[in-house]
């Protein structure tokens, strides 16, 4: 009987030591609930020692927590429906709130994701949501934090992930698209017309000043078209080269 009762202690003890120590990880903390009352103070990490029956605890971890938000029917300001999915990152920075304040974190920290996401986005244009992307993300990353602090929860990100558009208005902004690129094209040509203008105007009046420069021009489109190997060339000859020529001929003719 002896030794049974040996056995049997040993046994007990090594019950009660399994089911009292505990190992944390380095990520890891322990809210401790001794008799129904909490703790002052967290455990952890390493190895820590609970009294069964007495001590009750909740393991909680530190690390930051990637939660996606579902895709939600947002209607923007100008009334239109689109489709809004988001990426939240956040970590528990006080493992006490996050057990005592609220009955499940993750489910509140999603459900509020939600509801912040529809109302920023729905305050929003449709332009400002597709060119201010970031900015809106700080916004519903700023509501976030500031609402999940009592929790013991900190929101270090959002980031919007898709924004969905309604096929029609797809099709309206790839008109709008296309009707940009043709006026920017026309704005570049009509550009590149008054710019030639200009310098043809220039020449004009560079020639009307200085009329040797016409017969200069002359002598170098005459080279140009000698370059190009044609077998005939004609070459017509401005009348003002041949006047001092002409005109002692013209004046023996009208003495």
């Amino acid at each position: 009987m002896g030794g049974y009762a040996i056995i049997t202690i040993v046994v007990i003890v090594l019950l009660f030591l399994f089911s009292a120590i505990k190992v944390l990880n380095e990520y890891e903390r322990a809210v401790v609930f001794r008799l129904g009352r909490v703790l002052r103070m967290p455990k952890g990490p390493g190895l820590i020692i609970i009294i069964p029956i007495i001590d009750r605890f909740v393991r909680m971890s530190l690390r930051i927590i990637v939660q996606d938000v579902p895709s939600q029917d947002v209607i923007t300001r100008d009334n239109v429906t689109v489709k809004v999915n988001a990426v939240v990152y956040f970590r528990v920075i006080d493992p006490l709130k996050s057990v005592i304040e609220v009955e499940n974190y993750l489910y509140a920290t999603n459900q509020l994701s939600q509801t912040t996401l529809r109302s920023v986005c729905g305050q929003a244009e449709l332009d400002e949501l597709l060119s201010k992307r970031e900015e809106i993300s700080t916004k519903i990353q700023e509501i976030l934090d500031r609402q999940t602090d009592p929790w013991g929860i900190k929101v270090s990100a959002v980031e919007l992930k898709h924004i969905d558009l309604p096929e029609e208005m797809q099709r309206a902004i790839a008109k709008q698209a296309e009707a940009e690129r043709e006026r920017r094209a026309k704005v570049i040509n009509a550009e590149g017309e008054f710019q030639a203008a200009q310098r043809l105007f220039d020449a004009a009046t560079i020639i009307a000043k200085e009329p040797i420069a016409l017969q200069l021009r002359f002598l170098q489109t005459v080279r140009d078209m000698s370059s190009e190997g044609s077998t005939n060339t004609v070459i017509p000859i401005p009348i003002d080269i041949l006047t001092p020529y002409l005109a002692p001929f013209f004046q023996k003719q009208n003495p």
